[in-house]
């Protein structure tokens, strides 16, 4: 007989009735976060290395994006882009100086900047390559996740997120990830841009060959072809360096950037490249209502603010040895492999064990809330303001559990 008292399954069952099933949670139902930590309905707390496929790199609720969000709350939160706001430019230039590049264009969510990025790489395409009306051809990887919009779906190679949403988008060739050889032989005349994660996350945190993105970045440059880098999960700290390239020293043409950039308050994306390829746009080409609205601005301003200091790489740096030290210590006892940087890893289960669904599922009874991707594989990216001795906790649930 289950607890009148206990509201969770309740609470599950009512979710499931009322909206669609584009998703399978765990039966967590949560209602307040701190920090590392969330806390459900029924009291219980779990210590997040989710964090919102890194949307909450700073963390639940951090005290400098709160106050942020507050002030900005009782003075404007809306105008369209239709009028300039004060919040506006500051954070167009702040986000620009992070990058390196000249101009930022904001949008809402990562699919929206990603398909920001495909427009314009196909306007440069026409417009300063000279490439053919309709004839541009974008090159991208097997395994990718860029969003989920129709023309996104069009070049994944997950049939979850592309079987029957046809008639696909043309225009996109797809190569083995980390293949530079089959990457420079898909380049072509038509060729405007190459798209890529430096880091695969949603294939279960795929680190490239090392040498593999210096090598794009030549390629790219001796084609005249862009180098878009989605940085959407792997950016703003989360491998322990500011964005993922910055490991090899590769600069792109093009950083497509969201989830940490609203803070974990509201959805703020973003694509940032110098004018010789964000200047083809024209009024009324693109655009967004939310865009760059007041309120996401004052937060995302904040968010660069944070990682002006440097503070949260060196601790996703410093905490993720730690933390693939730990993990690695159990390959071979349960565990087949771990791979990533910083404070984000690959766990790949032993099939034979368990399911990556069953584990989480398990690691949650524990306390620990995880994400399985692709049947055994389990993704950890917890907080960067996460504690080493949290982590080590952590660590030493996956390791009961096995």
């Amino acid at each position: 007989m289950v607890d009148d008292l206990v509201r969770t399954p309740a609470a599950v069952a009512d979710a499931e009735r009322w909206t669609a099933h584009n998703y399978h949670p765990l039966p967590v139902v949560i209602s307040s976060a701190e920090g590392a930590w969330v806390t459900d309905i029924d009291g219980k707390r779990y210590l997040d290395c989710l964090a919102g496929y890194s949307a909450l790199n700073f963390g639940h609720r951090h005290p400098a994006l709160i106050a942020a969000a507050h002030a900005q709350l009782d003075r404007l939160t809306l105008t369209s882009r239709a009028f300039v706001h004060d919040q506006f430019a500051t954070f167009c230039r702040e986000l620009a100086e992070l990058c390196g590049k000249d101009l930022v264009l904001p949008m809402n969510t990562g699919a929206e900047a990603v398909e920001t990025a495909i427009k314009v790489a196909r306007k440069w395409g026409y417009k300063v390559k000279g490439v053919p009306h309709d004839k541009a051809t974008i090159v991208v990887a097997e395994g990718n996740f860029h969003g989920r919009t129709t023309t996104i779906v069009s070049f994944s190679t997950d049939p979850d997120a592309r079987a029957d949403f046809g008639p696909y988008t043309p225009g996109f060739k797809v190569v083995p990830y980390g293949d530079l050889d089959a990457l420079t032989a898909a380049v072509d005349e038509t060729t405007v841009a190459v798209l890529l994660e430096p880091i695969q996350g949603e294939q279960g945190v795929i680190v490239p060959p090392e040498g593999y993105l210096p090598g794009v970045r030549a390629l790219c440059t001796e084609q005249n072809v862009l180098f878009v880098a989605d940085e959407i999960q792997s950016g703003l700290g989360r491998t322990g360096t500011t964005f993922a390239c910055d490991h090899e020293g590769v600069v792109p043409d093009m950083y497509v950037l969201g989830k940490a950039l609203g803070g974990g308050i509201v959805p703020v994306s973003a694509v940032a490249a110098d004018k010789e390829v964000l200047g083809v746009l024209r009024p009324g080409e693109h655009g967004s209502t939310f865009g760059g609205n007041p309120l996401a601005c004052t937060v995302a301003t904040e968010v660069v603010g944070l990682l002006k200091t440097g503070e949260y790489q060196r601790r996703s740096a410093e905490l993720g040895a730690r933390l693939h030290a730990d993990l690695g210590a159990l390959v071979g006892h349960g565990l087949l492999a771990v791979r990533g940087r910083g404070l984000w890893a690959g766990v790949d289960i032993d099939p034979a064990l368990m399911t990556g669904r069953t584990a989480c599922e398990r690691l949650a009874e524990r306390g620990v809330l995880a994400k399985d991707t692709h049947g055994s594989t389990i993704r950890l990216a917890p907080p960067l303001v996460v504690e080493e001795s949290e982590l080590g906790w952590a660590v030493e649930q996956l390791a009961a559990i096995l």
